[in-house]
């Protein structure tokens, strides 16, 4: 049974929209695709995907959850009883991606 991709509030969907829309249209592909992916696989195998040792507010949100796509990375959260990744932030990789 696939998880339902969800954002925790209209205003943080806006936010990785906002960044989304800034990328070069390769770059919004392959995020798309792999976001797409974490509805079958929220916790896929391999180094791109990580629990995060400290978890990392978002907004009033924490994000135990990093998805590595080339030089960005996707912050979320699994909600498992409900069956539902909660997307929280994407950003570029940088010394203040996670808090």
């Amino acid at each position: 049974m696939k998880y339902e991709l969800v954002f925790p509030t209209e205003r943080v969907e806006k936010e990785f929209e906002k960044e989304l829309r800034k990328l070069s249209k390769n770059y919004q592909e392959r995020i798309v695709a792999s976001v797409r992916s974490l509805a079958d696989i929220p916790r896929p195998p391999g180094k791109k995907y990580k629990k995060l040792e400290d978890e990392s507010m978002v907004f009033s949100f924490v994000a135990q959850y990093r998805l590595r796509i080339g030089k960005y990375r996707v912050l979320y959260d699994i909600d498992d009883k409900n069956r539902r990744v909660i997307l929280l932030k994407l950003a570029k990789r940088q010394e203040h991606t996670y808090k």
